[in-house]
């Protein structure tokens, strides 16, 4: 983890540059999709959902006083919202689809004011936070 500075044009700069975005999300994709049949599952996305801990995160309640069907119902929602056609399985286009919603919220939730954030190394927060760097040192250079 770092702790970064960063504002909604970071993140939605990093959405717009389509090498970029496509590559990075590609990349978590093809990590989470442990058969390497081009499609992820629940079962494949499962642990990086929970591993978002959205309800103590973004709400304050502890997880382990949801009950167990309550904590599978959050997450096979938001796998349905990756699995826009319904099918069970969520192809490449969907986890990008998906992916450039989240980060596009994400840049609004953010806004125009730089903030100090603590990100995760490898997130896409760090990977958009990095890529601006970059940029403004060859601008420098």
């Amino acid at each position: 983890m770092s702790v970064e500075i960063l504002d909604g044009s970071t993140v939605r700069s990093f959405v717009e540059d389509e090498g970029a975005f496509n590559t990075s999300v590609d990349g978590r994709f093809a990590a989470l999709d442990a058969d390497r049949d081009g499609l992820l599952s629940y079962a494949e996305m499962a642990g990086e959902l929970m591993s978002l801990r959205v309800l103590e995160k973004h709400f304050g309640v502890d997880e382990a006083a949801v009950a167990p069907d309550e904590l599978a119902g959050l997450y096979h929602g938001l796998f349905a919202r990756f699995d826009r056609d319904g099918s069970g399985k969520v192809d490449r286009q969907e986890f990008r689809a998906e992916m450039r919603e989240v980060l596009l919220a994400v840049a609004n939730g953010i806004g125009f004011l730089p903030v100090q954030m603590v990100v995760e190394e490898g997130s896409f927060l760090k990977i958009a936070v990095d890529r601006e760097l970059d940029q403004l040192a060859a601008k420098a250079a």
